[in-house]
């Protein structure tokens, strides 16, 4: 059976479910609106009337804001955002990356989705991670220059400039704000002294990345001042001759070159062939909200469509934000739809994806049917194909809204903090290691003890799965929320549990942006939990049998809400140095 004559009867199958379920969707009213903010709340947002920008780096927020105080739109508030994050987040933001971009368009009632994702260079093969012994070689897809794909996002935010821009202010306005900074330099505090130490063993191999992240036989310590003087003029070359400036010429040629020679097959053609593509985003309902969310490639909208739909079957407001009752529903809703994302998703343009049947209410009927709410289901008891394959959680998301309703949700990626660490000679260009997003072989394990499937092998050309999930709520057709994350294979759970939040729990931004999250990918069969759950809580999920692991946070939420003509701003407290700043 064909790819496509196998997708379509899944798709047909799904969709002809309907069964006799435990628990159908209920039928009741839509909830009030959300409360942007209550005396009695712990934790406030933002309010600003004008324009919102939440982001994981507090610079590159304000410069967001300044484009609106301009009169830019949303989408040059978020074009300048991305240009800045790759001067002050090093370690996620960049020009040597790809990612996301969901665009609300309030005159036209339209959304579109922007896919500027990297793509596997022409020379790439299926086998190119496997070693001699046919096994897969995790250094070449993580470390070496083999890891490196064809990054995306300079031409994306170009692109999203172009297409969707207010037309008041050109790309190189937009660019101006990061290259003064790259210039003449930012202290290093917040996040980027955090992150600096942990990643000296990654940087410290590549000599163009020790001249610009060290001060001898050490990374940058806290107060001192990150110049980037090549990444400005990178920068600058972009302003001036668009994106065509980085994917051909000079600034083309050290890529590759850097790249190659560091054992790595991307190429000049490759970089210049690269395009971004527009995608129509994937749709739907929850307690009378629409949910607009990424498309394939990303795997993201379609399982957190998946899984509200699994959820709307559950009274989970009466069951109480943060109980044992809620997390078990919310884990055992995760399980299925992490197993359908390792069996079905991958590159659209290569493989067959059954979306319809994925976000089909019967479909989610027969899921429902299935969750016990007393019992945790082992993962031997879900069927699914091929176990997911894993992203790593070095991702960073914006979100911004200006004063006419439009919004853009961004969620970009280098894969691994600071990618494969290395700076092509003479750009300031930090490159990732995407290509670890792709599976290495079906079955195998990867470095997490997690396999990958056929519809995400390697292919030329092809774009790797992923788990971004930039979304965007309405409410009778008005915006509500723009929210998205970091955090890899939580990142379709970190959403999930922000709208729920919002919609079950009726908590105002802040609050839903902080509340304590938990995890669940079918594979392993491990629930993690934040920090912040009760003794209780947590003794009552492993009494209904969850393997419960307390750890470490989960995501960066930068979010914005917009109710009663105000916009409400929450950026994550997960991560040091965040903002949310509107005017």
């Amino acid at each position: 059976m064909t790819g496509s004559c196998r997708a379509a009867l899944v798709t047909a199958l799904v969709l002809a479910l309907a069964g006799a379920p435990a628990h159908r969707a209920l039928a009741q009213p839509a909830p009030a609106e959300p409360p942007i903010q209550a005396d009695e709340a712990r934790m406030l947002p933002v309010l600003a009337a004008h324009g919102m920008v939440a982001a994981q780096e507090g610079r590159a927020a304000e410069i967001g804001v300044g484009i609106l105080r301009r009169g830019g739109n949303a989408v040059d508030a978020a074009v300048a955002v991305g240009f800045a994050l790759a001067v002050t987040l090093p370690r996620a933001g960049n020009l040597g990356g790809g990612g996301f971009m969901l665009v609300h368009r309030a005159a036209r009632g339209e959304t579109v989705a922007i896919d500027f994702r990297e793509t596997a260079p022409g020379a790439a093969r299926a086998d190119m991670f496997l070693g001699a012994d046919g096994e897969p070689d995790r250094t070449a897809s993580v470390r070496g220059g083999k890891a490196v794909g064809v990054p995306g996002s300079v031409r994306g935010l170009a692109e999203a400039h172009r297409l969707y821009g207010s037309g008041r202010l050109t790309l190189a306005e937009l660019i101006a704000p990061a290259e003064r900074l790259a210039r003449a330099g930012i202290p290093v505090e917040a996040g980027l002294a955090d992150s600096l130490p942990r990643a000296a063993g990654l940087l410290g191999r590549w000599p163009s990345s020790r001249k610009i992240f060290f001060r001898g036989d050490r990374t940058l310590a806290r107060d001192e001042i990150l110049v980037q003087t090549d990444l400005a003029d990178t920068l600058r070359s972009i302003a001036e001759g668009g994106a065509d400036a980085f994917y051909t010429g000079a600034i083309a040629a050290r890529i590759a070159g850097a790249v190659q020679e560091a054992g790595g097959i991307v190429t000049a053609a490759d970089l210049a062939a690269y395009r971004p593509e527009i995608r129509t985003p994937v749709r739907g309902r929850y307690r009378g909200a629409e949910i607009v969310s990424m498309p394939p490639p990303s795997s993201g909208g379609v399982h957190l469509i998946e899984i509200l739909n699994v959820l709307e079957g559950f009274d989970l407001a009466r069951m109480g934000a943060g109980s044992a009752a809620a997390l078990h529903i919310l884990a055992e809703a995760m399980k299925p739809a992490y197993a359908d994302r390792a069996t079905w998703l991958g590159d659209p343009s290569r493989s067959q994806v059954p979306l319809e049947g994925l976000i089909a209410k019967p479909y989610a009927e027969r899921l429902r049917a299935a969750i016990d709410p007393d019992r945790a289901r082992p993962a031997a008891e879900i069927r699914a194909g091929d176990p997911l394959p894993f992203e790593p959680d070095q991702t960073t998301h914006y979100s911004v809204v200006d004063a006419d309703g439009n919004a853009a949700a961004t969620t970009t990626t280098l894969n691994f903090s600071y990618g494969i660490g290395l700076v092509a000679e003479g750009t300031g260009v930090i490159l990732n290691n995407e290509m670890d997003d792709f599976a290495a072989k079906i079955g195998a394990q990867n470095a997490y003890g997690l396999v990958g499937g056929r519809a995400n092998l390697v292919a030329p050309g092809a774009r790797p799965l992923s788990s971004m999930t930039p979304a965007l709520v309405f409410r009778d057709g008005r915006l509500l929320l723009v929210t998205g994350s970091p955090g890899g294979s939580r990142i379709i759970s970190t959403v999930l549990q922000v709208i729920v939040n919002v919609l079950d729990f009726r908590m105002n931004l802040a609050e839903a942006v902080a509340a304590p999250r938990i995890h669940h990918q079918w594979r392993p069969d491990v629930l993690l939990a934040e920090e912040g759950l009760s003794p209780d809580t947590l003794a009552l999920l492993r009494a209904r049998g969850h393997a419960v692991k307390v750890g470490s946070s989960s995501g960066s939420a930068n979010s914005v809400m917009r109710v009663d003509g105000l916009l409400a701003g929450a950026a994550d407290p997960r991560q040091r140095g965040t903002r949310a700043a509107g005017y």
